[in-house]
């Protein structure tokens, strides 16, 4: 957090000294709570994903993406995540990390992240046998967050898919869930290719790097000929970046900011990623400022507070069933979905702001009588507001913004206001 300068012609009193040391006492302690909670959330892995060691515990075993020794070399704190080792933070911190994304621009290393190409003719068929988005409706170059359900309206996994213009789906997937997820969608693929339909994958081993934040544009476009200002959120192109053929832009990201996800061959990731932060405002980022960055943003973390438990009329994700989806009632898990859009469900995901000390994941949530109502599935301190944010499952009657709750931390009960998300308003580019 940034601070005027010390003394000064004419000098600080002492309440102007007391003033600095209690918002560097502040910052140390911010800094702490927002670490622990980053750790907390790695510790939690998601349902059917393979074990992990504790955060900081031995890497044998670990998969590596082609920019570990990038983030060795940078100073990046190596962390088990997901079956990967990844950089929880720099030298700079978690906090002015976080900070530095939402005033200029980070570079994020995501290439954990399963990325998958579908072809053939019935591949939108395919795709929409098992999501619940209208993928017959995207354009050529245009993506949309959709989740995988299965028969139970049960989440499965959120993925973006994309209408490529090279005659495929591009999928994006979570790194806990790339078995189950690959599964899925090899037994289905193979299930139509058996009544002859034309559908067929390729996993790629692609890096994959996330460039967010307000600066980004200007950064990017310097090592680009296609116009940015064209390229509209969840829209992607394949292009030359910095010299590196066959990137693959698309505008999209998991901060709120403005930003692109760039899928990079493996044996040019390194150029890649040292061209930009060879640029004196890209920072390198780590799993630590994502998350609060994401949370910040009112983004689910598969794993934390979304799954296989939890359907998309309870995680307030409705909006990602297309209207035709809606109709034909033609995904998994389509009838009790369906029948909670119309009955609405018991409970829903909401957020929740607080003081004092930072909600955690696990927390219990009481009601006005003192008695349970929910559970808190993601919290941290948000470094951009200066008080702690958390999301998690209330009783739909208390659910809406407003309602006063409290949260139990330490075996002590503290006040909680059910708040609308985003806790921070998103920079989402749109194209004129």
């Amino acid at each position: 957090m940034s601070q005027g300068p010390r003394g000064g012609p004419g000098r600080a009193g002492k309440g102007s000294e007391a003033k600095r040391s209690e918002a560097k006492r502040r910052e140390r302690e911010g800094g702490r709570m927002l670490r622990a909670g980053c750790r907390a959330a790695l510790l939690r892995r998601p349902p059917g994903s393979a074990p992990l060691s504790g955060a900081g515990g031995t890497e044998e075993g670990l998969k590596r993406t082609p920019l570990d020794a990038l983030h060795r070399s940078r100073g990046g704190r190596m962390v088990p995540f997901a079956g990967w080792s990844l950089p929880l933070h720099y030298g700079q911190g978690h906090l002015q990390s976080h900070l530095h994304t939402r005033r200029c621009c980070s570079l994020f290393d995501v290439s954990h992240m399963p990325q998958t190409r579908v072809y053939g003719r019935d591949r939108v068929r395919f795709m929409e046998s098992l999501v619940v988005g209208d993928i017959a409706e995207l354009k050529l170059g245009q993506g949309t967050l959709t989740l995988l359900t299965n028969e139970r309206g049960g989440i499965v996994d959120d993925l973006i898919v994309t209408n490529t213009s090279e005659d495929h789906l591009y999928v994006v997937s979570n790194a806990g869930c790339a078995d189950k997820d690959l599964a899925i969608m090899r037994d289905r693929a193979a299930e139509l290719r058996a009544t002859g339909a034309d559908v067929h994958l390729e996993v790629l081993d692609n890096a994959l790097l996330a460039l967010q934040g307000p600066s980004m544009a200007r950064v990017l476009q310097a090592g680009l000929s296609d116009d940015l200002a064209k390229l509209s959120f969840m829209n992607s192109i394949t292009t030359m970046v910095f010299g590196v053929p066959g990137c693959r832009v698309t505008r999209c990201g998991y901060t709120g900011e403005d930003g692109v996800e760039i899928s990079v061959p493996a044996g040019q990731a390194v150029e890649l990623a040292e061209q930009l932060l060879g640029v004196p405002e890209v920072w390198p980022a780590g799993l630590a400022a994502r998350d609060s960055l994401r949370l910040e943003a009112g983004l689910c973390l598969y794993g934390n507070d979304i799954d296989e438990t939890t359907t998309p009329a309870e995680a307030g994700l409705l909006w990602t069933l297309g209207k035709r989806r809606r109709t034909a009632m033609d995904f998994p898990g389509a009838a009790i979905i369906m029948a909670q859009v119309k009955e609405k469900p018991k409970r829903k995901r909401v957020g929740l702001t607080s003081v004092g000390p930072p909600i955690r994941p696990h927390t219990a949530i009481l009601g006005p009588e003192g008695t349970p109502v929910g559970t808190v599935t993601s919290g941290c301190p948000s470094p951009s507001l200066g008080k702690n944010i958390a999301m998690g499952y209330v009783e739909a009657v208390h659910s809406r913004a407003g309602t006063t709750l409290t949260v139990e931390v330490r075996k002590k009960q503290h006040p909680a206001l059910v708040t609308k998300m985003p806790f921070v308003p998103t920079q989402y580019y749109m194209a004129k």
